[in-house]
């Protein structure tokens, strides 16, 4: 069995740093190292998300990064629904920009149509403001 990986929109970010520094500010209310995103739907396709699927992360329209997906747990909200926390690696991996039109709640993504991962050496490198990132990526210049 091989694994898929998971497609979200990163609301409320307007770029990968956003994320970064939000999820640093919420370090302390998750298991040290790790990141959690909570989301109404728990996957039907659990095996296959937890042997080696990411959360691949949509922003401003583009898929900019992805976070390996560590585990799945139960998390009771403040109205008493039990939704699905997605636990994640805390490190954020860049990856090549791939255009996505806005979807709700997540979506698989198989292995194969998921972008590549930046080299390490571009990864640190300024990123492309989102427009720009799209465009290129809309015409085949990721």
């Amino acid at each position: 069995m091989g694994f898929v990986n998971l497609l979200k929109l990163c609301v409320g970010a307007d770029s990968v740093e956003d994320l970064t520094d939000w999820q640093a500010s919420q370090r302390g209310r998750w298991p040290e190292g790790r990141a959690m995103h909570v989301t109404r739907m728990w996957p039907k396709r659990e095996d296959e998300v937890l042997a080696g699927g990411s959360l691949y992360w949509v922003i401003k329209g583009v898929v900019l990064c992805r976070q390996r997906l560590m585990g799945l747990e139960e998390v009771r909200g403040a109205d008493g629904i039990l939704r699905c926390g997605l636990v994640l690696d805390a490190e954020l991996i860049r990856t090549e920009a791939a255009p996505r039109r806005p979807f709700q709640g997540w979506r698989y993504l198989n292995p194969e149509d998921s972008p590549r991962d930046l080299p390490k050496g571009r990864a640190a490198d300024d990123a492309l403001p989102p427009e720009l990132a799209q465009a290129l990526a809309e015409i085949g210049l990721r």
